[in-house]
Parts: structure tokens; sequence; C-alpha cells
């Protein structure tokens, strides 16, 4: 094999092509996307993404500027960011290295000596709570109420089946437990659809009300530390109330490696501040 022989393969990482045979473009982030698969596929050691960035970083540095980049974060708490809008890895790309337990080195083309932020399935240097905190603007909230939903099965697919038939990804999703409201959160390009297809549910008496608010923003608290550590929620939320901050809608996994919540438009960028301030996520130090 030219790879035993000691040969470097240049691979087209961007284009592709279709079932058909046709060539096309993989979309956003389709090199590393390719390089994390072929990586996988030859069992690689490391998968070294090269990007404009040192890395991946605490929080949004256009808007938080005492961010710092990360030596380390485990595969979920990366997935988790990416999918709340981290641009520095596709979501896909993490995958494939995860299921053959290879780690991702994200380094900086522009400054080749800096050794970035590493990707592992366990962490080794830097034990905090929370990690990083991500901000998501020009979103929706949406929200399906009534006490005709009370106890009656079917009514949550009836609901996300009618979102997928218009082809709305639902970004966030919060039920209350009296059943009566559940609250969803969509991009801002996608609210017409989502109402569009909600609507007619409403008319048949399935739910009540059909209501949106366009000036909110969705921030997610991302640590793989947070999975058993008692207050880290009760943390959060007496920031936020200290600085004069509702929270309109909250929302948490299993995992407990992400807490998101959503904020009015405007106080988006603040929440961001003064969570990045509470954790301390400006210091190298343990939190």
């Amino acid at each position: 094999m030219p790879l035993l022989a000691g040969s470097v393969p240049v691979i087209m990482g961007f284009m592709g092509a279709t079932e058909q045979g046709v060539v096309t473009t993989l979309g956003r982030s389709g090199s590393d996307y390719s390089a994390a698969v072929i990586g996988a596929g030859v069992g690689a050691d490391e998968i070294w993404i090269w990007t404009d960035v040192d890395g991946v970083m605490t929080s949004d540095p256009r808007i938080i500027r005492d961010a710092r980049v990360l030596n380390d974060i485990s595969y979920l708490e990366v997935m988790e960011l990416s999918y709340f809008g981290a641009k520095v890895l596709h979501p896909r790309s993490i995958e494939p290295a995860m299921q053959k337990d290879i780690p991702i080195r994200v380094r900086n083309t522009f400054r080749p000596d800096y050794p970035g932020t590493i990707v592992l399935r366990d962490e080794h240097r830097e034990k905090r709570v929370v990690k990083a905190i991500a901000l998501i603007e020009k979103v929706a909230l949406v929200n399906v109420n009534g006490a005709q939903m009370i106890g009656r099965p079917g009514v949550a697919k009836t609901i996300f089946s009618a979102l997928a038939e218009r082809e709305v990804n639902v970004m966030m999703i919060s039920q209350g437990s009296s059943e009566a409201n559940i609250s969803l959160i969509v991009d801002e390009s996608h609210l017409e659809a989502a109402i569009a297809a909600l609507t007619p549910i409403a008319k048949q008496g399935v739910v009540r009300e059909v209501t949106y608010d366009r000036d909110v923003a969705a921030l997610a608290v991302v640590g793989a530390g947070m999975a058993g550590t008692p207050g880290t929620g009760g943390r959060i939320f007496s920031a936020l109330g200290r600085a004069q901050i509702n929270t309109m809608m909250i929302s948490q996994g299993s995992s407990e490696v992400n807490v998101s919540f959503v904020v009015k438009g405007g106080d988006g960028k603040r929440a961001l501040q003064v969570l990045h301030d509470e954790f301390r996520l400006s210091e190298n130090s343990d939190d």
C-alpha cells in the first residue's frame, strides 16, 4: 500500500459525488468531515483540522473579549457547542473519530506552532464544571398551549410530524409537567413554516393556541463536569437573576452536559458575558 511505503496522499475534501455519480460540494465543513471519515478509516493516531482560529474557545471572541482557547475538550462537549453555533467543527465531523476513539486536534493554519485544542473521549487537563458557553441569535420561540394536551397521547407526535412535513428543524424543546404547554426554538428563517404547520392543529382543537416571539436569543452552557455536580443550575440562573435577565425557557438533557435557555434578544450578549464571568472561563485555573 502507498501509505505503508511512506507516501503522503493529498485528497480533495470539499468535493464529493451524489449516489448518481454527479460531482457536487459537501457544504460547510465538508473537508473536516472528509478528514474525519478518512482518518477513522485508516486508523490514524490523530485527526488534525486546520482552520483560521487557534482552537475551540470558551465563547465567541467577537462578543467576549477575554474568551480563551481551550487546551482540551470532550467529544460530547464539542458536539454540543458545534450544534449551538460554534463553527470550528461541524457535528458530523466528530462522530467518525468518536466511534474509533481517535483524538481530533484543531489548529490554526496561520499559527502552525500553536498547539490548538485537542478533542478527546476523556478529559485529562482542564477539570471544569463549565467549559464553554454558546449564543445563538436569529431564532424564534414558538409556544403551543392548551389544556386539551393534558393526558392526551399523540399530541407531541402530531406537533412534530407537522413540523417535519414542513422541513422545520427544532433546535430546543421544553414541556411543563402540566403537559399544557410545549415550547420550541426554531431558526428565524423557519418561523413562518412552523406557524403554517401548527395553525391547522389549533383549528382542529388539538391545541388551543400557537404563539411566537421573534425577539429572543438562545444560550447553551456546556460542560461534562456539570453531570452530578449539585448547584450548577442554581449558579447559572442566580447569576442571570442578579443581572436582571429573565429566563423565558429552559431545556436540559439527561446527560447533563448542556443546559440551554432562552432570553430576550437584547439580553443575549449580556447573558453570555455574565456567565462567562461567573464561571471564570477566561482563567486557566480549575473552577
